[in-house]
């Protein structure tokens, strides 16, 4: 089997490229390929377990499931982590090798690159087609040295690369004929074609911009792909994307961390009619009418429980728990609703041990052993089944933890408080179970009917069709190149 090639890069980050990748895999999946996406360095704390117990970007999690495959740790060979401002946690080919700061991963990028073209070549192998994702934008000129995610692996690989521009924030002419003005030679070389994203209106308006881009730059128009409506029904790739949604009546409102990490838990939750999820940013208190305050997981847990207290979070939620109102920590936000968090080795940064918020008696100590895991457990109330995932490290025991509401195996999991309003799990994923989150969302007196993943497929189906629409796939797909064999 010989695979063909395509790259997508953007203008910029967040110009649309991971809802590009999934619809156009989604499409040419229906067409009769084997697709494969590929992105081969990612940066995002919304992270998705493979089968085999790595970690990739939960965006090509997404883009394998609109290409009708499991999850691979090829499919994101490297994916950095933020841990603060000026460092992040890198991941290869699934599994953690340390901690870097930004100088230093820009001074030293070992293996990198030999582990992206290790990833590529075995993925390519497999498939008729791989749709390879770029990140932020080819336009960083102070990135290029060293460069593996864009023009860099571009070049490594001589993929053909289309370029997306975004109309949505404006300059969208600027965006793409200013990348070319900064590329050099060999980059602008590889550049087949543009599309232009996220258009509001009638297109018809935009031809003459359509045709201007084309004109000063050499490079065919492929397509003016207008707003896709439904994209708030698949899962956020990070927290540029996550948004407050209007639904009913069931208010669930959710800090926004500094470092919040995994937070497809919302996903589900903001499909429903019956609920509103209300995303709550810095400097803003928290809804006195929630019925429910969801601390969700965290990249930096002592970090973010400072936060938290910076924005006087701390005082709401316990005057929320005051007034009888129910609060769900997940993973980090667990192990903020606990009595003490310690971390003697610096897991974290500087080794020491805070006060958590005391709303559930246990305790959490931070270790360098990481659980990556994909788990599948049952509710105690009901013996429902739920699927998910755990990424943490650090372990939790404690008095209430006797009354967990979920089992694993022999294992149980989670903590309750003993009236059962304050609830802690390390399992991330839970509300994507249809049955388990109506059983959950019945105990806050709220009802649901939905059913997420066939609302997700559906949505990735309508996806498609949309490209279907607005872009020439014919073309596209001729522009695709055969993959080179390795020496």
């Amino acid at each position: 089997m010989t695979a063909r090639a395509l790259m997508i890069q953007g203008t910029g980050s967040n110009v649309g490229k991971s809802l590009l990748v999934a619809g156009l895999a989604r499409a040419f999946v229906r067409r009769g390929l084997k697709v494969a996406p590929f992105k081969s360095q990612n940066m995002s704390n919304n992270a998705a377990v493979t089968p085999e117990g790595g970690e990739i970007g939960r965006a090509q999690a997404l883009q394998a499931r609109a290409a009708g495959l499991a999850p691979h740790v090829d499919m994101n060979p490297v994916l950095l982590k933020p841990e603060s401002d000026t460092g992040a946690q890198v991941i290869v080919q699934g599994k953690r090798r340390g901690t870097q700061a930004a100088g230093s991963f820009m001074r030293d990028k070992t293996g990198l690159l030999e582990a992206a073209l290790d990833s590529y070549h075995r993925l390519a192998a497999q498939v008729d087609l791989v749709l390879i994702e770029g990140a932020g934008s080819p336009a960083e000129t102070n990135l290029r040295q060293g460069d593996i995610a864009n023009m860099g692996f571009a070049c490594a690989v001589q993929a053909p690369v289309v370029l997306v521009g975004d109309i949505h924030r404006g300059g969208v002419i600027a965006q793409i004929v200013g990348t070319q003005a900064v590329l050099e030679h060999q980059d602008l070389d590889r550049i087949v074609g543009f599309i232009v994203n996220r258009f509001r209106g009638d297109i018809s308006l935009f031809d003459a911009g359509r045709d201007d881009i084309a004109r000063r730059t050499g490079w065919p128009a492929l397509g003016v792909v207008p707003w896709f409506w439904g994209a708030w029904k698949l899962p956020a790739e990070d927290m540029m994307d996550i948004a407050s949604r209007k639904g009913g009546a069931c208010k669930i409102v959710v800090p926004q961390l500094e470092r919040m990490a995994n937070f497809d838990d919302l996903d589900p939750l903001a499909a429903e009619p019956e609920v509103t999820v209300e995303i709550i940013p810095a400097g803003k208190a928290l809804p006195g009418d929630a019925d429910l305050v969801l601390i969700p997981g965290s990249k930096s847990t002592i970090g973010d429980l400072a936060y938290l207290r910076a924005q006087g979070w701390d005082i709401d939620i316990l005057a929320h728990h005051r007034r009888g109102g129910h609060i769900l920590g997940l993973c980090g936000g667990y192990q903020m609703l606990g009595k003490t968090i310690d971390d003697p080795h610096g897991v974290e940064g500087t080794p020491g041990k805070v006060a958590g918020l005391g709303l559930l008696d246990v305790h959490t100590v931070m270790s360098d052993e990481k659980r990556v895991t994909l788990t599948t457990a049952t509710s105690r109330d009901g013996d429902l089944p739920v699927s998910g995932y755990e990424i943490h490290m650090g372990r939790t025991t404690g008095p209430d933890c006797s009354r967990a509401w979920l089992q694993v195996g022999a294992r149980a999991e989670g903590a309750a408080s003993a009236d059962g309003r304050v609830l802690g799990s390390y399992l991330h994923g839970l509300f994507s179970s249809d049955p388990f989150r109506a059983r959950f969302l019945s105990s806050l007196g709220y009802d649901s009917h939905s059913q997420y993943d066939a609302g997700v497929e559906q949505t990735l189906d309508a996806l498609a069709d949309h490209l279907e629409q607005h872009i020439d796939l014919e073309l596209l797909l001729s522009l695709a190149t055969e993959v080179p064999r390795l020496e």
